[in-house]
């Protein structure tokens, strides 16, 4: 069955796929500046990029979940860090669409989306006061901070009677402090620094529920039509995370079986294409990632169909799917480094910065492979999932 993409998803999806040499082109800087590159934002702004999710009304393009994986995979394969921002941008668009209408209208009023990095770990604390709530912590991974035009932050509200009351807060970068802590090995060029809040007063209207945006259930289920806005939070934030490794793995796969075209092996005197071993760890690694990007495929399929109707089982499996297809890509890469000698250790190489970028992404706490594995597994065993899944 052939399944059309509607015209505005056919040209956001090329205008991505005519990107990713540009990330490729500024990787090495972004990388050296710990922050993504001006140029580059200013691409994807320019392509419109950032609006897929946008509603129609408020001037977006209002794109579902097939196209956000068609643009991000495509831009992954430019540039991990780059795309990790992007990916992330996008989907925390999506977040503001489950604030107050009239937060919504402020957020959009200008270009119709807003670059704002998402700390979602709830690490502070928020007091109830007149008109909203008194907020103080610190948060980590702040992917794009650097180029915030708003922020977004977890954080538990001190309430007796509701032990389980978390919520998104939002707020400018004025009002936070952004510190330099992003001294990293890997994924540099996102950024992802430290947001502290002190004492800041953040009205009502600025905040919206973890827990109904978890379940499909968040505001904008009941604000807007379009199926998107019933999807589940948790699995929209792992195809995020997992496009920028499974694109990184796909074109090093490629990278590969050129080099072995052209790489002659130092005293044989052969090219490393006419020798089986190597033959073999191209066509694994080939069948490998093929794979994955197939079981990614059938996640957002499956997650397109059920949105909020999803059971804690359902969103355990695809989360523990999104583990395993990062972690497929990671042996991926990893199989390839082993074989493309020495060169491929030179910081202008990209596979060293791919190995090392994708090592840091399966750190990411969902992509924790025996916690997701684990918390499926006692799905399938009829128990209950942990965490907010």
């Amino acid at each position: 069955m052939v399944v059309r993409m509607p015209s505005d998803a056919s040209k956001l999806i090329e205008r991505a796929r005519a990107l990713a040499p540009l990330l490729a082109e500024h990787a090495a800087e972004a990388e050296r500046q710990r922050r993504p590159h001006d140029a580059v934002i200013a691409a994807l702004e320019e392509a419109e990029i950032f609006k897929l999710m946008v509603p129609h009304q408020h001037g977006g393009l209002e794109l579902d979940l097939d196209t956000f994986m068609e643009v991000g995979l495509a831009l992954s394969e430019g540039d991990a860090s780059m795309a990790w921002v992007t990916t992330f941008y996008i989907e925390h668009c999506w977040m503001f669409c489950h604030f107050s209408e009239v937060f919504q209208k402020e957020v959009f009023a200008n270009r119709s989306y807003a670059l704002a990095p998402a700390a979602i770990a709830v690490s502070g604390l928020a007091k109830p006061v007149d008109g909203g709530f008194r907020l103080n912590g610190r948060w980590q991974w702040g992917t794009g901070a650097m180029h915030a035009q708003w922020v977004i932050v977890g954080a538990r509200v001190e309430d007796p009677d509701n032990a389980l009351d978390f919520r998104f807060f939002a707020m400018r970068p004025s009002e936070v402090l952004i510190e330099d802590t992003w001294y990293v090995d890997g994924m540099a060029g996102t950024g992802s620094n430290d947001i502290v809040i002190e004492n800041l007063v953040v009205p009502e209207e600025r905040t919206a529920s973890i827990v109904e945006l978890s379940s499909g259930h968040g505001l904008g289920a009941r604000l807007y039509d379009g199926p998107l806005y019933r999807t589940p939070m948790i699995p929209i934030l792992g195809l995020a995370a997992a496009m920028p490794a499974l694109g990184q793995a796909k074109v090093a796969v490629r990278r590969f079986q050129q080099s072995m075209m052209e790489r002659v092996l130092y005293g044989v005197g052969t090219k490393q294409a006419d020798k089986p071993a190597a033959q073999m760890r191209l066509a694994r690694a080939e069948i490998e990632i093929r794979q994955a990007e197939l079981l990614l495929r059938q996640v957002v399929s499956e997650v397109m169909e059920l949105r909020e109707l999803a059971e804690p089982s359902d969103r355990a499996r695809w989360v523990g799917a999104y583990a395993f297809v990062v972690d497929q890509s990671k042996r991926v890469l990893q199989s390839i480094a082993e074989a493309s000698g020495a060169h491929a250790h030179f910081q202008s190489h990209p596979l060293q910065r791919a190995v090392r970028d994708i090592n840091t992404m399966a750190c990411h706490v969902i992509f924790d492979l025996d916690a997701r594995l684990e918390n499926m597994g006692k799905t399938m065993l009829g128990g209950e999932p942990e965490g907010i899944i």
